[in-house]
């Protein structure tokens, strides 16, 4: 009985008016320091950075007061020069704040290397499979005087002699020398 009084007495409705007073003022005052502190509001627009060169978008950047960094990418593409962006997160006009990382793909400077694959007295069929998975490209096939008929004998590369095993740019032509299935 004495705390149904206690909660229905004016000194009860005062403390509940002075903390609910102090209450909604902090966080009044939290609200407006977030909106301060965190620049609520006030967006950047990510530019279209691909097909620029590093000197290019360094500059972009420094205007709009955002940063970067450079993800290193292992696929070359020879549509775009070398060293320019091939790709950005976030994407173009999306909206950031102000120094935000910027993630950019660079375009490398050429293909990467490559194991030539051991193709050596496996049929032609087999050592075109095989040398097209491992990025590389058909050159000329020839043919000399061995019994095995459409078998590889032996690989040429910018018309050198070359076996398995050594590393060369990916894309490269290799040459196929072939037997013709005529006895020597």
């Amino acid at each position: 009985m004495i705390l149904m009084k206690y909660f229905f007495s004016k000194y009860f409705f005062k403390q509940i008016f002075i903390v609910s007073i102090i209450t909604g003022l902090l966080i009044f005052i939290l609200f407006i320091f977030l909106n301060i502190n965190t620049n609520h509001n006030n967006h950047i627009v990510v530019p279209d950075l691909v097909g620029f060169q590093i000197e290019e978008f360094e500059e972009i950047l420094n205007q709009r007061k955002l940063t970067y960094e450079i993800v290193d990418s292992t696929f070359y593409n020879p549509e775009f020069p070398k060293y320019s962006v091939l790709e950005q997160m976030p994407l173009a006009n999306s909206k950031v704040k102000e120094n935000r990382i910027i993630y950019l793909t660079i375009n490398p400077n050429n293909y990467g290397n490559v194991v030539i694959p051991n193709v050596i007295q496996i049929t032609k069929r087999s050592a075109i499979s095989a040398l097209l998975a491992s990025g590389l490209e058909i050159g000329n096939v020839t043919f000399i005087d061995n019994i095995g008929k459409d078998m590889v004998i032996e690989l040429s590369f910018q018309d050198e002699v070359v076996l398995p095993g050594l590393m060369i740019p990916k894309m490269s032509k290799i040459d196929l020398i072939l037997g013709n299935g005529i006895k020597k």
